[in-house]
């Protein structure tokens, strides 16, 4: 029976969460479909055109995303602080760029005078807007639905897109976080949908390397900020050209006609991550068959079960795979 995603969730233990949907009834998200005969291509960039509008409304980061045949895959970071410091106006602002909202928060947030009977209700509604900004069922309800709504639109039917819900996972500490965002940014070339990680179309992967080949990082993207130091900003604390070569190094192995192996830098990462070589490319290449819950140590996976007053460690076996170095 699923579990409500109030108990896989817990901020106090991890801001990453790795979210995955898939489509029903042989749709396809995107590709050539046997069945009808139709490309579906274009829908690749609905998604991710509509994963970075959300980006800049909700108080949440992308972290790596990869749009695949009739699956999504996508690696958050609930922003807490961000969300936290916005004022009421700015709540109210954020919201109404996806939602009406009542007509007490459209006079407040034209600046209209508020009655004092007014207030308690207005008050309410920031708090509960405030809330769901930085809610990843929010997150994943206001990027699904849409396309649900356009693909049923375009085949001329109507029920359901998507499965029922969304894939959800927490990332418990930088080893599964940097993990699992090389099991996303590398679906394409286990799927043999692309060659190379640069030839692999909405991706993060794909978005970072050609940002990097002018000096740059993604705007939309959360930033690589390298190692960790004091006052820096939010990002994941690696390298960001380290990164690149260890998905390059893995891309050439996983593929059959390259002749591929981890190079001095990758190796080095692997080494702060305390995961050998071999046990990487298990990992990156079966994340989803062998990670089916919270991924972490079990040092990790212990405190995150305490705080959701989980009497057992679910999937303990399964975070065993982050200790195989």
């Amino acid at each position: 029976m699923p579990r409500p995603r109030r108990t896989q969730i817990s901020v106090e233990d991890t801001p990453f969460y790795h979210c995955c949907s898939r489509v029903v009834r042989r749709a396809f998200l995107c590709g050539d479909d046997r069945y009808s005969g139709n490309n579906y291509d274009h829908r690749r960039g609905w998604v991710e055109s509509l994963l970075f509008e959300l980006e800049a409304v909700f108080a949440i980061d992308v972290a790596a995303f990869a749009v695949m045949s009739n699956h999504l895959h996508v690696v958050l970071r609930i922003d807490l602080d961000t969300a936290n410091r916005w004022s009421d106006a700015e709540v109210l602002e954020q919201w109404h760029k996806l939602f009406k909202g009542d007509e007490l928060t459209r006079k407040f947030a034209q600046g209209g005078l508020v009655e004092s009977h007014e207030v308690i209700h207005l008050k309410h509604s920031i708090a509960t807007y405030r809330s769901r900004l930085c809610d990843i069922s929010w997150f994943m309800r206001c990027l699904n639905e849409p396309i649900a709504r356009q693909a049923n639109q375009e085949d001329n039917c109507s029920g359901r897109f998507w499965e029922g819900r969304f894939k959800s996972q927490a990332l418990l500490d930088e080893a599964a976080v940097l993990t699992c965002m090389a099991y996303v940014d590398l679906n394409p070339i286990r799927a043999k949908m692309a060659a190379t990680p640069e030839q692999s179309n909405h991706t993060s992967i794909q978005l970072r390397i050609q940002a990097a080949l002018k000096g740059e990082q993604p705007p939309n993207l959360l930033p690589f900020i390298g190692n960790e130091r004091d006052n820096q900003p939010n990002g994941i604390v690696f390298s960001l050209q380290d990164y690149l070569e260890l998905i390059d190094d893995t891309g050439r192995i996983i593929r059959d006609d390259k002749r591929g192996a981890i190079g001095e830098n990758s190796a080095k990462l692997l080494t702060r991550l305390n995961i050998e070589q071999e046990s990487w490319l298990k990992i990156t290449t079966e994340f989803g068959k062998l990670f089916h819950g919270p991924v972490g140590t079990l040092q990790e996976l212990s405190s995150y079960c305490e705080h959701l007053e989980k009497r057992r460690r679910h999937f303990s076996a399964c975070c065993q795979h982050l200790n195989a170095g």
